[in-house]
């Protein structure tokens, strides 16, 4: 059995509860427009009436959770706060379904009547479960309102420097290989010419390269010699770069060798 309802105040101030609103207070419509705004729709308010006197919602007192909604509407009323239609409307439809309770039940023998709070008790369940899911999702860390991303902005001032990779004798073997491919695709060119030794090319490579200008690898190659004076370029040029008298320069991996004077 229900116990006697006790209404709610209007508001606590100074520890003291106020039920009525005093007569020489004006308060302005847009004043209390939070009350709605705090709730999302008459589920969440009813839910809310609920909840507060711990009620249990597979079994709603509706004369009780009615009389509550009601006076809820009304207090709002006499602050001059303009309804929502949905919440009028759950309040005729709380109304509707406490009447239907006190009034005597018309049924056939073989016909089973409704309850006439089902509808509602399963709407109420059911805006339950998703309000709690809401709940449950909003409580997880936010980016940008719980979790933020660091950012980190280098100064005008500061230039990247580019730092070009060593050149590896894979690298230059590549680059060799290609220079022989060339000479294969012009064998055809027979041009006979005298013998140069290794440190005759050696001096004509430096006499090509200098301190400030680089030279692309395959420029130091004439491919009018052949394959044969080709491979002396090849160890005239290493021989240089054994002896720290040429120095070999790529701006990435797999791009194309410069060779440059010290």
């Amino acid at each position: 059995m229900l116990g006697t309802q006790q209404s709610l105040p209007l508001a606590v101030i100074r520890g003291q509860a106020m039920t009525e609103m005093p007569q020489d207070l004006f308060i302005p419509p847009e004043a209390l427009e939070v009350f709605l705004e705090s709730f999302e729709g008459p589920l969440d308010l009813l839910l809310y009436l609920i909840r507060k006197q711990k009620l249990d919602v597979v079994d709603l007192p509706i004369q009780q959770i009615t009389a509550q909604y009601l006076e809820y509407i009304a207090m709002l009323t006499q602050a001059r706060i303009e309804l929502a239609a949905d919440y009028l409307v759950m309040a005729a439809t709380l109304a509707e379904i406490k009447s239907r309770l006190l009034l005597p039940r018309m049924v056939a023998e073989d016909e089973v009547e409704e309850d006439p709070r089902a509808q509602l008790i399963r709407q109420l369940k059911a805006y339950e479960v998703i309000k709690e899911a809401s709940q449950k999702l909003d409580d997880l860390p936010r980016l940008e309102r719980d979790v933020f991303q660091a950012k980190a902005v280098a100064a005008p001032d500061i230039k990247p420097l580019m730092i070009p990779p060593e050149v590896s004798l894979f690298e230059i073997a590549r680059a060799f290989g290609d220079v022989l491919k060339r000479i294969d695709a012009n064998e055809d060119h027979h041009v006979k010419r005298e013998q140069l030794s290794t440190r005759e090319r050696m001096s004509q490579i430096l006499a090509m390269l200098n301190s400030e200008d680089f030279t692309a690898f395959e420029r130091l190659f004439t491919f009018e010699e052949g394959r044969a004076g080709v491979v002396v370029t090849f160890l005239a040029l290493m021989e240089l770069v054994k002896e720290l008298l040429v120095e070999l320069y790529q701006t990435e991996p797999f791009s194309i060798i410069y060779v440059k004077a010290y």
